[in-house]
């Protein structure tokens, strides 16, 4: 008998790839239990609604951007500003590996979903919200790095991590919208400008 961890963790998957493909609302719960191959009644047991699954869904994303994308970027084996331009070339090889499988570059699948429910459900918001904000952390603390190195004129960490943050989602918006993921190449090489202090006059 198949263990339940297994039962639910395939809701999960098959929603996460249903979700990341199209959007929230054009998938619904019969065809999220089809593609995971499991009865309405099992979904019902793990997920009291689908919004329930969509807050699942998104613990895992973050998960696997953590461990496949930001841990593997923000690794101390270089300078910290060169994390910051790795996490750029990873995140690039990520949409274009997606790209060559399925067609298309489907952007930041925390953006696509807050963007898409944001208006409408308070609870992925928040959690949208939440995500996001961590997502900041390993670039404030790279700059940080990078000012106690000498590498980096000093300047405010967090809110220069919240631009590129911000940047990084515009890219990936970009990239999306244009289907094309040379945009996050392109333009990820840009990214450090924003961390190079104004001079005032």
């Amino acid at each position: 008998m198949e263990a339940s961890h297994d039962t639910r963790q395939r809701i999960i998957s098959a929603a996460q790839e249903l979700i990341y493909a199209r959007s929230y609302n054009e998938v619904g719960v019969q065809e999220i239990c089809d593609h995971a191959n499991v009865k309405k009644g099992s979904f019902y047991h793990f997920f009291p609604s689908k919004r329930d699954l969509a807050l699942a869904v998104l613990d895992q994303s973050q998960m696997y951007m953590c461990d496949e994308i930001i841990n593997k970027a923000f690794h101390h084996d270089i300078p910290p500003l060169a994390r910051i331009e790795r996490f750029f070339n990873t995140l690039y090889a990520f949409h274009k590996q997606s790209k060559e499988i399925s067609g298309r570059v489907s952007g930041c699948p925390f953006g696509n979903l807050g963007g898409e429910m944001s208006t409408q459900d308070e609870d992925i918001r928040s959690k949208v919200d939440s995500i996001l904000k961590a997502s900041e952390k390993p670039f404030e603390k790279a700059l940080t790095a990078a000012i106690e190195r000498g590498d980096l004129q000093a300047v405010d960490t967090a809110a220069t991590a919240k631009a590129i943050f911000a940047y990084t989602e515009g890219i990936m918006l970009y990239a999306k919208t244009s289907n094309d993921p040379e945009l996050i190449h392109e333009l990820g090489k840009r990214a450090l400008q924003l961390a190079v202090p104004v001079n005032k006059q």
